[in-house]
């Protein structure tokens, strides 16, 4: 993976730091300062492209000739970069769990030059994909009962935004995708019907329908709003009676009063004796949009471009700070900006309890879990990289710990995370000793 894919200042800190030769351990701790508006909580997400990018970071020949001849980098700096790898540890939050304002998702302890240079990477990863994995959970609360299926991907920015955005939908309990290289890098299942240029392509709907029942007998799925939805439910009916016995069938809503809509075409099916169609709806929804149709008859819902992009919330004010050097911890005092030294550690309790920040070094408090767990050792990745369904699970066991109050999709209430008294007494000194030397 190459180094270049960072920021230029960290290429210049990096190499500053190895011309005086400051390789000591240092510890960096990635967190949220401050939940989004209308967010009660984060969903860890970005840890596995994370240590994919720490293991195999390295910087190239054509990258060290261009640091030369654009960036301006001396030859000593090249030839330290050439000999750069990442040989540090990583303590991280395991994908899928919740996480509050302050609370870390990863800490890396590294020489200096290496935590330094992989800043940008790692804040890319864990910021996008855990504002996407937050959306996507809270649209998984809104509609508890229905199937969820990630629609995103023509409208993200960026293919590898979709790739991501598949995975992080995964984690918070979507039951698919409809990009396909994501489901099958992934093992989700793959989804997706027709367009209405489909049904347009042909000469009348009825044939579209025909035609696509006959192609694809166990994945029949008719998109019945092309011209006129209630007509469009009627043909497919028509088509469906003619299926073999047992064959798998469902209508896809993706425009107008879609709960309406939804009423009226589950008892034309029912009427029918299509109990067993299956209705599917899409078009612009959020979850606000998914509890409004909590109640009516649909089956699954396609989620694309608000979950896709995290509208409400597209950005997180995310930070990968320096909080210990060489042994000795240490803190920024920018107002507004204050962060806590040392390695940290944080404990879960039960619900309705607040969680701890501690650091690392402290004794675990009686009854708690801690969250962060060694994931990278010496540059080596602790164990084999997880399936999506592991995090997706860890995902649905911390959405019944997380109180309602957290779980509100308007005007929600976090979990409080306190520090711990010994922590809060690191900081004071650390404090102390650098106003002392201002």
């Amino acid at each position: 993976m190459t180094g270049l894919r960072t920021d230029l200042y960290e290429l210049r800190m990096a190499a500053s730091y190895l011309r005086r030769d400051m390789t000591a351990p240092a510890t960096f701790s990635l967190f949220a300062r401050k939940l989004p508006r209308e967010r009660g909580f984060l969903v860890a997400a970005g840890l596995a492209d994370c240590l994919d990018f720490l293991a195999r970071l390295h910087f190239s020949a054509d990258d060290l000739t261009y640091l030369g001849d654009v960036v301006h980098l001396k030859d000593s700096d090249l030839a330290a970069l050439a000999e750069l790898r990442f040989t540090g540890d990583v303590w991280a939050v395991p994908e899928g769990r919740v996480v509050f304002a302050g609370e870390p998702f990863l800490e890396v302890t590294a020489p200096l030059p290496q935590a330094q240079l992989v800043e940008t990477a790692l804040l890319n990863f864990v910021t996008f994909q855990s504002s996407v994995a937050a959306k996507a959970a809270r649209c998984r609360i809104a509609a508890p009962q229905a199937d969820l299926v990630d629609f995103a991907a023509r409208r993200t920015h960026g293919l590898e935004a979709a790739r991501a955005v598949a995975r992080a939908s995964a984690i918070a309990g979507f039951a698919g995708t409809s990009y396909v290289a994501a489901a099958r890098e992934f093992g989700l299942v793959a989804a997706g019907t027709m367009a209405h240029s489909y049904v347009e392509a042909f000469p009348d709907e009825r044939t579209a329908f025909r035609a696509f029942a006959a192609d694809f007998p166990d994945a029949t799925v008719f998109l019945v709003d092309t011209y006129d939805t209630l007509r469009g439910v009627r043909t497919a009916i028509e088509v469906a009676k003619d299926l073999p016995a047992g064959s798998r069938i469902g209508i896809r809503l993706d425009s107008g009063d879609l709960g309406g809509l939804a009423v009226q075409a589950r008892q034309l099916l029912d009427d029918a004796g299509l109990t067993s169609a299956r209705i599917m709806a899409s078009g612009g929804l959020d979850e606000h949009a998914l509890a409004e149709l909590a109640t009516v008859p649909i089956d699954l819902f396609g989620v694309g471009t608000r979950m896709g992009v995290s509208a409400d919330a597209p950005s997180l004010d995310s930070a990968y700070k320096l909080v210990e050097y060489g042994g000795a911890p240490v803190m920024k005092l920018s107002a507004g900006k204050l962060t806590a030294p040392g390695a940290k550690q944080v404990y879960r309790g039960e619900p309705g309890q607040p969680d701890l920040l501690a650091l690392r070094s402290e004794a675990s408090p009686a009854g708690r879990e801690p969250l962060l767990q060694p994931v990278m050792c010496g540059g080596v990745r602790a164990a084999q990289p997880e399936p999506v369904q592991t995090a997706q699970r860890r995902f649905a066991r911390d959405l019944r710990w997380l109180p309602e109050s957290a779980r509100l999709l308007t005007g929600p209430t976090p979990v409080d995370v306190l520090s711990t008294q010994v922590l809060v007494r690191s900081a004071e000194a650390v404090r102390h000793r650098l106003e002392q030397a201002l």
